[in-house]
């Protein structure tokens, strides 16, 4: 038999604890095998325990969260899936925590009871599912902050990068960001990620990146030194014109499991762009963006794959892959040059075209 995943509950209030040890407990291959109210408590029930997954509250007493990610991160990698309040600090709090290297994260309802907390704990468990099959190391040394430097910067607005990610996509996004040039070029994201939380993920990247980094919007331009990040509830698509590149936003049901869609942003790309884009997939589980990756590359765009030594999940890279969708397979840290000598490999070809 498989061994059920081992998970401590770490949060501050004693109902929220028991209500979601009682839901947990009950999915098969899944057992609780300790809960704390605060850090503190939660070092001692880790040690003692050797849990699989922590699910973490952001906010508590004693010592918040986000410190308490940090040593666990440091001192004992181990799979987190946050728990937040839907409010404005709690989103940034969760993003930070994704930043450090939690897993996943879900809100917590207004209310502790009713089909609010039963939709947040089903959706828990499923993440718990997730993380424990996550791929962590000892802390990875802080990313290249410098920005990375290429020869070609004109023509810009007829060529773009498309890049999709899901579970541990955002600490790869801040990455592969924080060393792109301020006049880079336009980059579209789809990263599978809640409603409540893309704003403040994407605030957080136009504070931290050189490009400026905003939320997709309906007809927002392709510009130079722009990224822009799908809504959380929405599909992103590109669509080509006489001026030429632009977003647009659609409703309609989630493709692949997922709504945005890595799948349906890639598709629009080999659509909309052929051999002009660059496209990438990052870590994360499941199947999105393999199909529309290969039409991608089928209309003669260069791929990129992260390698699974960096990813968190190799799920969505792997199936891209066998898909026969990846041109290359790349660990992290490579990819961004080589997003950039591609994107400018198509200048070159371009120039000597005409």
């Amino acid at each position: 038999m498989t061994r059920s995943i081992r998970v401590v509950i770490v949060d501050d209030s004693s109902l929220m604890r028991e209500m979601l040890k009682a839901v947990i407990s009950d999915e098969p291959g899944i057992e609780v095998v300790g809960v704390a109210r605060d850090p503190y408590e939660a070092r001692d029930v880790i040690k003692r325990t050797n849990p699989d997954v922590v699910t973490l509250d952001v906010e508590m007493p004693r010592m918040d969260g986000l410190s308490f990610l940090e040593k666990i991160m440091t001192l004992r990698p181990t799979p987190v899936v946050m728990v937040s309040s839907l409010t404005q600090e709690g989103s940034e709090a969760t993003i930070r925590a994704l930043e450090i290297g939690a897993v996943d994260c879900v809100a917590k309802p207004d209310g502790s009871e009713g089909h609010g907390f039963e939709a947040m704990a089903h959706e828990l468990v499923g993440k718990i599912r997730i993380a424990a099959t996550a791929r962590l190391s000892m802390r990875r040394p802080k990313p290249a902050t410098s920005p990375l430097q290429t020869p070609h910067r004109a023509g810009s607005g007829t060529r773009f990068i498309a890049i999709g990610a899901s579970t541990g996509g955002v600490e790869r996004i801040r990455d592969v960001l924080a060393v792109m040039p301020a006049d880079c070029p336009p980059i579209v994201i789809t990263q599978h990620m809640g409603p409540s939380y893309v704003p403040s993920f994407a605030a957080r990247l136009d504070r931290i990146s050189p490009p400026s980094v905003e939320v997709a919007t309906q007809g927002a331009r392709l510009v130079q030194g722009k990224v822009y990040i799908a809504p959380g509830d929405r599909h992103l698509v590109v669509i080509r014109d006489a001026e030429g590149y632009s977003c647009h936003i659609q409703d309609g049901p989630a493709v692949s499991g997922h709504r945005p869609s890595v799948d349906v942003l890639f598709s629009s790309v080999a659509k909309a762009a052929g051999a002009n884009a660059v496209g990438v997939i990052l870590s994360g589980m499941g199947r999105d963006g393999a199909s529309g990756m290969l039409a991608m590359r089928d209309a003669g765009a260069y791929t990129i794959g992260e390698q699974e030594s960096s990813c968190v999940v190799y799920g969505m890279p792997r199936a891209a892959r066998e898909a026969g969708a990846v041109a290359v397979e790349l660990p992290l840290a490579q990819i961004p040059a080589e997003m950039l000598r591609a994107f400018d490999a198509i200048g070159e070809h371009r120039t000597r075209a005409n």
